[in-house]
């Protein structure tokens, strides 16, 4: 009987490390396999060489590579792996050069890409895994794909594969089809690949098209996500194509009817419409009638009466609301509104409600440095000019006389419906003094009065029927005067004698001095004021207020 050194010295197979052996597997332990080769000790291999420990079983016959004839504990190290990779290596030199294809299993996830079982252990990238690397490599592990081979290491033993180029090659292939069958009005199926602010682009299975934000609807879309979604599976229109630089426009909107074309129809001029806003900017109001469809109501339509100053506010963003169409430009696609029309204009009535002459009652609701606005109803206004409080008195600001809230009576004196403004008068409602003077003064008069203001060339004085007159600060007193604030204050109540009436210019003259003249004096100091040059003559009370520089 040979001994087992005879067996070895006889046996074929050559006992050295990187060698290729046959082994029978005589035991399986949970983390290493036990196999005899025939030498004088046992071979263990690791479990992770199986792709599952639980199709090892004893009795079956696999090829080893011997890694080491005896480790510490006197055993053979061997490795299946190693054992298939060297057998495989040289075969897969044969079937695959740089640039040909070749089927692999994805074995694991490594730094920086995968690791890939095609016969030998070979490395995917990352970056060559796909167009867009995926999220989740653990994903790809367990599936069989075809890999293009990139670069052979002989040296090293390595091999590096892209799935990438594969795909995009596919891609290529697929473009250059579809940019040859595709024509203009075709409607392809897509996917949404990519979203951004100014549209998406669609994947129409292997050339990507572009679908325009203003392609996606007839309405108003805010942003093309509001209807979109990324992997969305969606029907659109082929629009237009460019081969040369293989560029696809899409458009959705496309496939129904668009909503301008019967617009005259749907919304004829006058008719009464509902619609929501859906936009508000400093000029007006955009109303959606219809998806796709809006109308404009100018913030000059929006009230007969009351001066909006913008949009905003008397609106909000989503109101219903009703309008009337005034306008439609189909070419243009817009559509004017009027909400103040669906009430009647109340300028209309105005002349018939308000005719000049008659009186009105109203709440001054504003003054001005020209004038108080009365409201006469809700949304019209009158307006009494400052020139229109008193006939005799200069008002320099409304609010010397009238107070905010305050209710007044008022003369109509004219209605400018183009304008729309209606102009009232408050001194109309009593008879202008002037036209009666004569009855109330004469040159020589004595009169008494109240002094109502202080001025750098005399003092006005209060009269009856509400006129003022003027005490030149030369007819104060017959001594010089340099300031009227040494000798007078308002409220003092003074004896004066009118010395001049001037019905053309509407002015009375007074005198304290002259208060005890004779008539020969008075007749004497008249012909002085008489001799005063234009630019002297203050007596007119129109130009003395107008100059009046009151001192205290």
């Amino acid at each position: 009987m040979l001994t087992m050194e005879e067996a070895m010295k006889q046996s074929p197979v050559r006992f050295a490390a990187g060698e290729i052996a046959k082994g029978i597997i005589i035991e399986v332990r949970p983390k290493e396999v036990l196999v005899d080769i025939g030498y004088k000790s046992e071979g263990v291999i690791s479990a992770n060489e199986f792709e599952d420990i639980k199709t090892a079983k004893v009795g079956d016959e696999i090829d080893v590579l011997i890694e080491k004839l005896e480790d510490k504990d006197g055993m053979v190290v061997l490795s299946k792996e190693k054992a298939e990779f060297k057998k495989n290596w040289d075969k897969i030199l044969t079937i695959c050069n740089e640039g040909g294809t070749i089927t692999g299993k994805v074995k694991a996830v490594v730094k920086g890409g995968l690791l890939v079982n095609i016969g030998v252990e070979a490395f995917l990238p990352a970056s060559q895994i796909d167009i867009v690397p995926p999220k989740n490599l653990n994903a790809l592990v367990g599936n069989n794909y075809e890999f293009k081979v990139v670069k052979i290491n002989q040296e090293r033993q390595n091999i590096v594969l892209s799935r990438r180029e594969l795909i995009e090659q596919e891609r290529n292939e697929k473009r250059a089809k579809l940019l040859a069958e595709m024509t203009p009005g075709d409607i392809r199926k897509g996917t949404v690949k990519n979203i951004t602010d100014f549209g998406a682009f669609i994947d129409l299975n292997g050339l990507d098209g572009l679908l325009h934000i203003t392609d996606m609807s007839w309405g108003r879309i805010g942003h093309p996500s509001e209807i979109l979604k990324v992997g969305q599976d969606i029907d659109v229109v082929v629009l237009d194509i460019n081969k040369e630089k293989e560029r696809v426009s899409l458009g959705l909107k496309q496939k129904l009817a668009n909503p301008w074309d019967q617009i005259e129809t749907k919304f004829p001029i006058g008719a009464k419409v509902k619609g929501r806003v859906v936009n508000l900017v400093p000029y007006g109001a955009f109303v959606e009638l219809e998806p796709g469809v809006e109308g404009l109501v100018h913030v000059t339509e929006l009230s007969w009466t009351k001066r909006i100053a913008k949009p905003s506010d008397v609106l909000k963003v989503d109101q219903e609301l009703e309008a009337v169409v005034l306008g439609i430009n189909r070419e243009e696609q817009k559509i004017s509104l009027g909400i103040r029309q669906l009430e009647t204009n109340p300028w209309d009535k105005a002349l018939e409600k308000y005719p000049p002459g008659s009186k009105v009652k109203g709440r001054i609701r504003n003054l001005t440095s020209y004038g108080a606005f009365i409201e006469l109803e809700d949304g019209l206004d009158g307006m009494i000019h400052v020139s229109d409080i008193s006939w005799t008195r200069k008002i320099n600001h409304p609010s010397e006389v009238l107070k905010k809230s305050e209710e007044v009576e008022a003369v109509v004196l004219e209605i400018d419906k183009a304008n729309q403004r209606i102009s009232l008068g408050l001194k109309q409602l009593s008879e202008d003094p002037w036209n009666n003077i004569d009855k109330y003064y004469k040159v020589g008069d004595l009169v008494t009065g109240k002094v109502t203001k202080l001025a750098s060339f005399g003092a006005f004085v209060g009269l009856q029927h509400d006129i003022d007159g003027l005490v030149h600060i030369s007819q104060v007193s017959e001594e010089r005067i340099d300031k009227i604030k040494n000798v007078l204050r308002v409220d003092q109540e003074v004896t004066s004698r009118v010395i001049k009436i001037d019905k053309a210019e509407r002015r009375i003259g007074l005198s304290i001095k002259a208060a005890n003249y004779s008539h020969e004096q008075l007749k004497a100091e008249q012909a002085v004021l008489d001799s005063l040059k234009p630019g002297e003559d203050l007596v007119a009370l129109q130009h003395a207020f107008d100059a009046a520089d009151e001192t205290k």
